[in-house]
């Protein structure tokens, strides 16, 4: 029996509290708050599931749906819990706690938990397909699908590539620019804007799916200007100085393109 859209976003939304809380219980004892990155990936996965499964809409979009969101997030969840489980806290939590100084436990409770809230909003091309009932596939939705396929496969190729070159020792304090690294400083944060604009894009095939829009632009928004480039640069010039500022002078900061002279 399909769930109705309140009970939906009820179920959705104590999913994901509840994860977002008991990975903040795990880094109270790691002192690694890294974790939430995985997290957030993770509980949109089960999210994408959860709606796909309890929905109601027409099965094979409901597969569809599923198959995309739980690759996406599973792949993600689990590249970055094994770059963050064994390691240093990254940067950009490590100045966090020096930026909040007091009551730092209870702000980043409250920072996990608004993670969950983001998933919870983010997630709207999942419920707005998931409750679709009409049958058949729509020729947008497979065009989504293909830019969901190109989108994943140059997300996973940057960070593959990304962590072949830090698997280097010589590359110790170096700044990655092999690859797509070569051509964007972020290839990562574009292919994975790019799996967002392809959610939404299924989802625009569905009643009410302009909504879904929401999301790849709240992604670009975060990305570009609040907790994707702005603090992985600042970390980056923290740490690496004016070899970083000489990359930036040269690379595009999120489209992949041709390089410039210094």
């Amino acid at each position: 029996m399909a769930l109705d859209l309140p009970t939906l976003l009820v179920i959705g939304s104590v999913t994901v509290a509840a994860l977002m809380l008991a990975l903040w219980l795990i880094h109270l004892r790691t002192g690694n708050a890294s974790i939430v990155d995985a997290g957030w990936a993770g509980g949109l996965a089960l999210l994408g599931i959860l709606y796909a499964a309890l929905a109601g809409g027409y099965w094979l979009r409901a597969a569809l749906l599923a198959a995309m969101a739980g690759i996406w997030g599973l792949r993600l969840a689990i590249f970055l819990a094994l770059r963050i489980i064994g390691h240093p806290e990254e940067g950009r939590y490590q100045e966090l706690r020096r930026q909040w100084k007091t009551n730092v436990p209870l702000k980043f409770l409250a920072f996990f938990e608004f993670q969950a809230l983001l998933a919870v909003v983010l997630s709207a091309p999942f419920l707005l397909a998931a409750r679709n009932p009409s049958p058949g596939i729509s020729l947008l939705e497979w065009s989504a699908v293909a830019l969901w396929i190109v989108a994943i496969a140059g997300e996973a190729a940057a960070d593959a590539q990304l962590s072949k070159f830090k698997s280097d020792a010589a590359n110790k304090g170096q700044t990655c620019q092999a690859g797509l690294w070569a051509y964007s400083r972020h290839p990562n944060y574009f292919f994975e804007w790019l799996v967002w604009v392809a959610f939404a894009l299924f989802a625009l095939a569905s009643p009410d799916g302009y909504w879904a829009i929401l999301s790849p632009a709240l992604m670009l928004y975060f990305v570009l200007r609040v907790t994707g480039i702005p603090a992985t640069e600042a970390q980056a010039l923290r740490s690496r100085g004016e070899q970083y500022r000489r990359y930036q002078q040269t690379t595009s900061a999120f489209v992949p393109w041709f390089r410039k002279e210094a």
